[in-house]
C-alpha cells in the first residue's frame, strides 16, 4: 500500500503549518497572531487547531465555551467560529473547556479527520494550521494527506528547544513540505523599568540553526509580558496593540510568508 494522495482542503486557497516539535515555545500564540496579521493585510484568514489533547485557540481567540453549528444539507459540516475577523476550528469547541480528551489513537485520528475534511470554511485565502508538539501521528497524517504550501518552525534560542525544532525541520523535509523558515520566539527582553536589554534564553540560536540547516530565518519575536497577558485574556497582540513593535514583528513575518507562497 502506498501513501495516501494529498489533496487541498476544500475552499481554502493556501494552507501553511506552524510547528515546533517542542512544547512551551509559544507556537500557538505565534500561529494565532500570524492568522490575525494575514487578516489585517486584507486576506480571508482562518486557523485550524489540530492539537486534540491540548487545544489553545479557543482561549487565544476568546471563544472558550462556544460551540460550532452544523451547516444545512445532507453533509452537515462544522461551521467555524469567528472573532477579530478570523475563522477558527478546534477540538476545544467540541468538548468542554475542562474536559480531558482521554482517547486512544484511533479516536484521535477520527477526530483529526473531522477537523480536516468536515469543516465548511466558506472560502479562505489562507488557513494557518497550529500543529501539536512532536513529530508523530498527527503531524504525519496532516503532511501526508493535505497539500501544504509550506511550514514554519518556531523555537526559542536555547539548545534544549532547538534540538527538537531541528527534528521538526528534518521531518518536514522527509515528507516533502516546503520550509518557509524558522521564527525565534522570546528572543530578547527589554526591562520596562531601566530599558536594559537581556537575552534570557541566549541569542541567535535560531539564526545559527537556520544557517547550519539552510532554512530561511523569518524573524524575532521578543519576550514581553504583554504578549502573554494579551493571549491569556483572549485578545492577541496584533489586535490588542496593533501599532506596537511586537505586533509589527508578527505582521512583517506574515507579509514575508504571504509573498513566499504567492498569496
Amino acid at each position: 500500500r502506498g501513501l495516501p494522495t494529498k489533496r487541498p482542503l476544500p475552499s481554502v486557497r493556501k494552507t501553511i503549518a506552524v510547528s515546533s516539535a517542542k512544547g512551551g515555545v509559544g507556537k500557538s500564540t505565534i500561529a494565532v497572531n500570524l492568522a490575525l496579521s494575514f487578516a489585517r493585510l486584507g486576506h480571508r484568514a482562518g486557523i485550524l487547531d489540530t492539537d486534540i489533547f491540548g487545544p489553545s485557540v479557543p482561549t487565544l481567540l476568546n471563544l472558550g465555551g462556544e460551540q460550532p453549528r452544523l451547516s444545512e444539507g445532507k453533509n452537515q459540516l462544522l461551521l467555524p467560529l469567528s472573532n477579530y475577523g478570523v475563522k477558527s476550528m478546534s477540538m476545544g469547541y467540541l468538548v468542554g473547556e475542562e474536559a480531558p480528551v482521554v482517547w486512544r489513537g484511533l479516536m484521535v485520528m477520527k477526530a483529526l479527520q473531522q477537523l480536516l475534511w468536515e469543516v465548511e470554511w466558506g472560502g479562505l485565502d489562507i488557513l494557518v494550521m497550529d500543529l501539536p508538539p512532536g513529530t508523530g501521528d498527527t503531524q504525519l497524517t496532516i503532511t501526508q494527506q493535505v497539500v501544504l504550501d509550506g511550514a514554519i518552525v518556531v523555537s526559542t534560542p536555547q539548545d534544549v528547544a532547538l534540538k527538537d525544532a531541528v527534528k521538526g525541520v528534518e521531518m518536514m523535509r522527509k515528507v516533502n513540505v516546503p520550509l518557509l523558515g524558522m521564527i525565534q520566539n522570546m528572543s530578547i527582553f527589554n526591562c520596562p523599568n531601566c530599558n536594559h536589554t537581556t537575552h534570557i534564553f541566549g541569542s541567535e540560536g535560531v539564526n545559527k540553526a537556520c544557517e547550519k540547516h539552510d532554512v530561511p530565518f523569518l524573524g524575532d519575536i521578543p519576550l514581553h509580558a504583554s504578549i502573554c497577558d494579551d493571549a491569556d485574556r483572549g485578545k492577541p497582540t496584533v489586535v490588542a496593540e496593533p501599532e506596537s513593535p511586537r505586533a509589527k514583528a508578527f505582521t512583517a513575518i506574515a507579509e514575508r510568508t504571504a509573498k513566499t507562497i504567492g498569496l
